[in-house]
């Protein structure tokens, strides 16, 4: 199989162009290091990081930044996008408080990437 990819692990943006068999994976366009293990993962497990915003009251802002503490599996970001929705605080709420624990089971935390 051969396939064709921007690597966005940098900020270079390499144009991959993949080749693999059953279990061996032959990345050729890139500049570093990090694009050969950007291709396999993409094509094997791809994942994302989220940020987005979460209810707040009483804060000076209605809505709070959130990020998760790692990748989420891409086949589930939309499953757990609906947690988040669902999620509601109080201020105070301090930049690095965990949110939500290992949402959905993937083993990644939802915390606050602001206080308020």
């Amino acid at each position: 199989m051969k396939k064709s990819m921007i690597c966005i692990v940098c900020p270079i943006g390499c144009h991959l162009e993949v080749e693999s068999s059953s279990d061996e994976f032959v990345v050729t366009g890139n500049q570093c290091k990090r694009g050969p293990v950007y291709a396999q993962k993409e094509l094997t497990s791809p994942t994302r990081p989220i940020t987005s915003t979460v209810k707040i009251e009483n804060a000076i802002y209605n809505r709070l930044p959130i990020k998760t503490s790692g990748e989420v599996p891409k086949a589930k970001i939309m499953d757990v996008m609906k947690e988040i929705n669902k999620l509601s605080f109080k201020a105070p709420i301090k930049c690095g408080d965990v949110l939500l624990k290992n949402v959905l089971n993937t083993g990644v935390d939802i915390i606050a990437s602001r206080s308020l």
